[in-house]
């Protein structure tokens, strides 16, 4: 397969020089493995999968990086997370070697827990995310941003099958004893269908006859391995009784498709989930380039008691708060305006920027002007505009050593 860059390289190449060890997070075959190897060509390759690798490292961790020169590259640390403890050492004897520990990592919760405890202000923590719009063209609300799924589209619907039943037997297995896989493949359905909507986890358990703290664990599950996003609502004093309970989105649009048994394009443009799913692709596009910059997720919504509700609000670099709404449609008309030049007014900052995504048309300029202050967008518009309004990522240096 074809190598193609990625907009996170540069902000780990440029961490590599400031920073002992790089550790990049992110959902299994989201390309983790393949950018750390292109990036860093010169350094040894450790995969923590093999079982007789994974007792060695645990049992002789001291013997197992006596035998490795610098720089390393560990694929999949949360398998031995106890040698973060021991590669600390090694980064302290030397504190002024930058970039000589690599790490990738599918599990965010378990393996931040160990960066935390033995890698602190020796490492630093990036997310990489399947494929955006800014790094492919073929990237699409069908199809996803997951590479081999680009690159292979036909298997489109065995790769997706075959992704869920390896996570279901890696990660999930991994994390917590779930014993009954069938309910959780359900639990996945379920939740495909629940796409776009506030939480509700007893709406997800009743249906499921599991309890509710069982359907926390489960999103729990999800959301440390990067298969589902949560935006949390946004509060600010607006005067008004606002909901509470966060949105649930899955974190890739080909496999909400896929668990909702969208196999084509003519079946995704009569579903009745075209709505959500464009509002949870769009989602995805916003968290990939705050990610893709170094940074970390930044998105909400609002909603009040009243009725008033806009998409998404997030912070959009120097031109302070965007406020966003999506529109499946090809056609926009003024009156979509309504809910973003609303929830303006109520605003005691005005905001830096109103939007409406919509998707896109040969027959619609890419940008224009929808209302006073309201400018409609494609998808690949609002990705120029997120890159042009990225913040500078310049790494930190860590502090130095006494």
């Amino acid at each position: 397969m074809r190598f193609v860059p990625r907009c996170i390289g540069r902000v780990a190449v440029e961490a590599a020089r400031h920073f002992p060890a790089v550790v990049l997070t992110g959902p299994r075959r989201a390309g983790k493995t393949t950018l750390l190897r292109h990036l860093f060509p010169k350094a040894r390759y450790v995969l923590l999968e093999d079982p007789d690798l994974q007792a060695r490292a645990r049992a002789d961790p001291r013997a197992l990086l006596d035998e490795l020169s610098p720089p390393v590259l560990f694929d999949e640390v949360q398998n031995v997370p106890e040698l973060l403890a021991y590669v600390r050492t090694r980064i302290d004897l030397r504190p002024r070697r930058m970039g000589q520990w690599l790490f990738t990592g599918s599990q965010e919760t378990p393996l931040m827990q160990g960066v935390s405890e033995s890698m602190a202000g020796r490492a630093a923590i990036l997310q990489l995310l399947p494929f955006s719009v800014a790094e492919s063209s073929r990237v699409s609300l069908l199809l996803g941003g997951y590479p081999e799924v680009l690159a292979r589209p036909k298997a489109r619907d065995l790769w997706f099958s075959s992704y869920v039943q390896t996570y279901l037997e890696r990660d999930v297995r991994a994390i917590t004893n779930v014993r009954d896989l069938a309910t959780f493949r359900r639990f996945l359905a379920l939740l495909a269908s629940r796409h776009g909507r506030v939480l509700n986890k007893t709406d997800l358990a009743a249906p499921l006859g599991v309890s509710v703290p069982t359907v926390g664990d489960w999103l729990h599950i999800l959301e440390v391995t990067g298969q589902i996003i949560l935006v949390p609502p946004y509060f600010a004093s607006f005067g008004k009784r606002l909901i509470k309970s966060p949105k649930i989105y899955l974190g890739d649009s080909g496999l909400a498709c896929h668990l909702l048994g969208i196999h084509s394009q003519a079946e995704l443009e009569r579903s009745p989930f075209l709505g959500v799913l464009f509002e949870g692709f769009v989602a995805t596009e916003i968290v990939k380039s705050q990610a893709n910059a170094g940074g970390r997720k930044e998105l909400y919504y609002f909603r009040d008691q009243q009725g008033l509700e806009v998409d998404f609000l997030f912070p959009g670099g120097a031109g302070g708060l965007w406020l966003l709404e999506c529109k499946a449609a090809k056609t926009v008309h003024p009156a979509m305006a309504g809910p973003l030049l609303s929830l303006k007014r109520a605003m005691r900052r005005p905001p830096g920027r109103l939007l409406l995504v919509h998707r896109a048309s040969e027959a619609a300029p890419p940008t224009h002007a929808l209302a006073p202050g309201v400018e409609a967008v494609e998808v690949s518009g609002l990705v120029d505009l997120l890159a042009v309004s990225a913040p500078s990522q310049r790494s930190r240096r860590p502090p130095e050593p006494e």
